[in-house]
């Protein structure tokens, strides 16, 4: 294990109910971070999305692939939410849903960095469950300075 979650809690600002991963296991600085979120039923959107056929929302899964990346890009620039810095999800390209993620599964977010230039980043990133494709697709996440 890379990070546990307090010190994925220095490089994200999301706290509970939107804090989406849990832990990091592999990172490269500039090029990939592979990380985890464990979907438990207790998770508020349970309630209301399909009641009685659980599933985690698609914008869930592409939220947890963009806290991945900004964990990716604040250690890779070495800057941190305290300094005054937000890494914003700004956009996705051909995002494609596999199958559905249910209370139980544990969900592994991988990203690869495509590119990144004067703070802008483009991702390729991959959520799967036990080794089966849920979610592919590109994002970009910006980097602002807002202290």
């Amino acid at each position: 294990m890379i990070m546990d979650i307090n010190q994925i809690r220095e490089y994200l600002p999301h706290r509970y109910p939107f804090l989406l991963v849990d832990r990091v296991m592999e990172i490269t600085l500039g090029e990939s971070i592979v990380a985890y979120k464990n979907v438990s039923i207790n998770e508020p959107f349970f309630n209301g999305h399909f009641p009685h056929h659980p599933i985690m929302p698609g914008v869930l899964i592409i939220e947890a692939l963009a806290q991945a990346c900004g964990i990716l890009g604040f250690k890779t620039v070495n800057k941190l939410p305290a300094d005054g810095y937000v890494y914003y999800l700004v956009g996705s390209d051909n995002m494609r849903f596999k199958r559905p993620v249910m209370p139980g599964d544990q969900l592994k977010l991988e990203a690869d960095v495509i590119k990144g230039k004067r703070g802008i980043w483009k991702f390729a990133c991959r959520a799967s469950v036990d080794g089966e494709l849920a979610c592919e697709g590109e994002i970009i996440c910006a980097e602002r300075k807002i202290a």
